[in-house]
């Protein structure tokens, strides 16, 4: 059964995943039409008529997934490394009997790779979809809206 507590628990775990850099079996809580997308803008409504700064869907995550764990990819040297500090996940919506599966979380990340460490702000907003008797991020979500997501950036290389 999908309750509040599993949405919760789905978020901690996918935090988990990305930070032991458990690329496949973070990929594979995403559901085939599922997308990753940061927008450029503050709330940005459109990913597709206004640039933004990723919108993958499974194919693209999975080309970086490849890039991130391949041995010959040697701007990867050392690996980057990231840590999710998740504050309690917000449930927007959850409604069974619609289908529906909304929550906002507030987090502060950080990536680092050698002696460079990065450190961003924001929210990210999943809606999922039952699969069976598992939650899979749905269509256009994870969204993760940044604090300051108008800033210079340099190159971002893991998952937010």
């Amino acid at each position: 059964m999908i309750d509040e507590k599993a949405i919760t628990d789905f978020i901690y775990l996918e935090a988990e995943l990305l930070d032991t850099m458990q690329w496949q079996a973070w990929l594979d809580l995403f559901h085939p039409e599922g997308r990753y997308w940061m927008p450029l803008e503050w709330q940005q409504q459109d990913p597709v008529l206004q640039p933004s700064l990723m919108y993958e869907d499974l194919l693209l995550q999975k080309v970086r997934v490849e890039r991130l764990a391949g041995e010959r990819t040697f701007s990867q040297k050392p690996k980057s490394r990231c840590h999710h500090l998740l504050q309690a996940p917000r449930i927007v919506a959850c409604d069974p009997a619609a289908g529906v599966y909304k929550a906002r979380t507030s987090y502060i990340y950080t990536e680092t790779r050698g002696d460079l460490l990065e450190r961003y702000s924001g929210w990210a907003s999943h809606e999922f979809v039952e699969v069976g008797d598992a939650l899979k991020i749905k269509l256009k979500l994870k969204r993760v809206d940044l604090v300051n997501f108008d800033a210079p950036f340099g190159n971002i290389q893991l998952f937010m």
